[in-house]
């Protein structure tokens, strides 16, 4: 292990244990994995253990030089594994050119919402030349400490503090009770009360542009019984089927290529494809398993359709919102049943429609059609009770 970036103390600390016993050694550098004032480190500075990539590529979040580097391609979101309730979040963050943009969110949800890359959380802004806004998003609530101009839940910084791209800056964000507050560079700047949700991840954004974080680290403070109302959606273990930055995982068929496309969290069919397939097709098949989808499509009146082939049929379904804005589904296949919901209303209860092992199938449709937050996990067969002997 690399001792480069250690304060002189604790590197001669580390020399001294070569004359202890190894299991001597192994206890005191295991113990010292919290420091002093009680705060843990969630980066090791080797690998992104201890994270969850929710819908970035492999090469969004990678560690460089001891640092956790993000290209900022994909726009999307990486959180930690655990949640937190009261807690102190220190961070350091350096942008690598002018106008660069990220954030850090507090109390944050696991997936995005219908039809965003981003979770349920506040925000603290982290925009070269314009930091230190603290913000609920994506449906989370609170009471700014300074109302806004214009009446949002936001709360702008007193003052400018950050440093220039090129140069470190150090976050300090306290969260207790549904109070957060944000120090930028040693000074409490912004800050909010009574947030909803006030139990969540930590996380790590990824928003167009290059940065680099440290030294982050986290104290957890003294909590209680947090409403399951007041806490953030939990992980349940779905995978990306979409790295944003490419159709890795799905099979191009000829004709389809530049017509099936990424473009950033959004993956777009411009309808235009002159081959006899048009569907895209999944590289992997599956069984028993839950999938969300999200979609929009420009034609009017909506498609009165899950665009989804499943068995070699398309589910129909009743859509509600117009043309132009963004549906989810959700998609549970089990056995011999299938089950889906769209913006959370039951639709389809019935047989499974969808052979014992199934590619996921986008359709295609003429006018074209955008996808998002393709995730997927498994479930398991469940067991069936045998007949009681007569």
């Amino acid at each position: 292990m690399s001792l480069a970036g250690w304060s002189r103390p604790i590197y001669c600390f580390v020399m001294r244990l070569s004359c202890l016993p190894p299991l001597v050694c192994l206890i005191v550098i295991h113990c010292a994995h919290a420091d002093e004032d009680g705060f843990v480190s969630l980066f090791n500075g080797q690998n992104l253990d201890g994270w969850v990539n929710v819908n970035c590529a492999p090469s969004t979040y990678t560690v460089r030089d001891g640092m956790i580097f993000c290209t900022g391609i994909p726009t999307g979101v990486m959180h930690t594994t655990k949640q937190y309730e009261n807690f102190i979040l220190e961070a350091d963050w350096m942008h690598t050119r002018t106008g660069g943009n990220s954030g850090i969110f507090v109390w944050s949800g696991a997936l995005p919402i219908c039809g965003e890359p981003f979770t349920k959380a506040v925000e603290c802004q982290v925009l070269d030349g314009n930091h230190g806004d603290v913000f609920a998003i994506q449906g989370a609530t609170f009471i700014p400490d300074r109302p806004h101009p214009k009446g949002w839940m936001r709360c702008l910084p007193s003052e400018e503090r950050n440093h220039p791209a090129g140069q470190w800056n150090h976050y300090r964000i306290e969260c207790q009770n549904g109070r957060v507050q944000l120090a930028v560079n040693g000074k409490v700047v912004a800050g909010g009360s009574k947030t909803i949700p006030r139990q969540g991840y930590i996380v790590l954004e990824s928003e167009g542009a290059p940065i680099y974080f440290k030294n982050i680290r986290v104290k957890e403070l003294p909590g209680a019984d947090v409403p399951q109302s007041e806490v953030a959606e939990v992980d349940r273990g779905f995978k990306s089927l979409y790295s944003g930055v490419d159709l890795s995982g799905w099979k191009i068929e000829p004709g389809q290529e530049g017509h099936w496309s990424a473009k950033d969290w959004n993956l777009d069919c411009d309808g235009k494809i002159e081959g006899e397939k048009k569907n895209l097709l999944s590289e992997r098949s599956y069984s028993n398993f839950e999938l969300i989808m999200d979609w929009q499509t420009p034609a009017k009146p909506a498609p009165q359709e899950v665009p989804i082939v499943l068995g070699g049929a398309i589910p129909q379904a009743k859509i509600t919102k117009p043309a132009g804005q963004w549906n989810r589904a959700t998609i549970t296949i089990r056995d011999t049943s299938t089950k889906i919901a769209v913006n959370d209303q039951p639709v389809i209860d019935g047989p499974n429609l969808a052979a014992k092992e199934t590619p996921i199938i986008l359709l295609h449709r003429s006018e074209g059609i955008q996808f998002a937050n393709l995730y997927i996990r498994p479930l398991e067969a469940q067991k069936h009770r045998e007949s009681p002997a007569r």
